[in-house]
């Protein structure tokens, strides 16, 4: 019956959009997430720990499982792939993670997930500047919109005047959409030799290791003196903005390929301003819908322009 309804290849493909669609939007709740944990004045340090203290056990028991039923002609791990593995994590979760929730301390939800969702641009950037790839003339037109649009919504989150520290947390943002532009650069390389699975795995578990050193570092693993709304939304996070997402769009990816993907999962900074209007009564004015657009334009003009299914 199953491999009947897989061979049905338009359900078998809506059943995949399906998947990429929730994925989207369980992970643009997450800065609605970030954003209620701190009016319960907990740090930004704290939370971030909370969140992947609660996922790692997840992505533990995955790479147990995964190794456990590994074939025996899959490869052995070189060390040279552990660095990457080590160097990946670090960059592409615990930096991008860290300073993502230190930016959301000082803008909103739905300027944080436009800023966010620039990362296809600046991957391109990166491959131009280090690994010689040549920029089309697509992907200028798709660099010109995307940051025109965010130019628009900077401006019009500048002028409701919410905070004097919209520069700061933008600022904060768009290092978190470097470095996880870096993680998905670094990961092409590294994924076709060690499999998905294995690398999201292992590359999550050195991020939470990551992060709970940082915690101990400055915060002394002081962990359980929170309100218990605090571990409710970091369990939320950790459970519905993180494991469960990650492993819907990647087998959404894995059915209908990554172009089709990104187009459905540009729902993200939408699903993002609506999440953001119920919850936090956030204001999204007009400049800012036109913004919205662009960067989604700008977006899918480069996540379209490549090879795939």
């Amino acid at each position: 019956m199953m491999n009947e309804w897989k061979n049905n290849t338009t359900y078998y493909s809506l059943f995949a959009a399906a998947l990429i669609f929730t994925g989207a939007v369980l992970f643009s709740a997450k800065a609605i997430m970030v954003k209620l944990a701190y009016r319960f004045e907990i740090d930004s340090v704290s939370l971030l720990a909370l969140r992947m203290l609660f996922a790692l056990p997840f992505f533990l028991l995955i790479a147990f499982f995964n190794n456990r039923n590994s074939n025996k002609s899959d490869k052995p791990i070189s060390n040279k792939d552990w660095f990457l593995i080590f160097l990946m994590g670090s960059a592409g979760y615990y930096l991008a993670s860290l300073f993502d929730f230190i930016g959301l301390q000082y803008i909103t939800a739905s300027l944080e997930r436009l800023v966010l969702f620039m990362y296809p641009t600046l991957v391109v950037l990166i491959n131009a500047l280090f690994f010689k790839k040549k920029i089309k003339k697509i992907h200028l037109i798709a660099l010109l919109l995307t940051y025109i649009g965010i130019g628009l919504a900077f401006w019009q989150e500048n002028m409701f005047g919410r905070n004097e520290d919209l520069v700061l947390g933008a600022s904060m943002i768009f290092i978190s959409a470097l470095t996880y532009a870096i993680y998905l650069v670094g990961s092409g390389e590294i994924l076709p030799r060690v499999g998905t699975v294995r690398f999201t795995s292992y590359a999550m578990t050195v991020s939470a290791l990551m992060i709970l050193i940082h915690h101990a570092i400055t915060n002394g693993l002081d962990l359980f003196g929170f309100d218990i709304g605090v571990y409710k939304l970091a369990i939320l996070m950790a459970t519905f903005a993180t494991v469960i997402p990650s492993f819907l769009v990647s087998e959404g990816i894995r059915i209908i390929g990554s172009n089709k993907a990104a187009i459905i999962g540009s729902i993200g900074p939408i699903s993002t301003i609506i999440l953001a209007n119920i919850f936090l009564d956030e204001q999204f004015g007009s400049l800012q819908i036109i913004g919205t657009m662009l960067v989604i334009v700008g977006v899918l003009l480069i996540s379209l322009n490549k090879d795939g299914k």
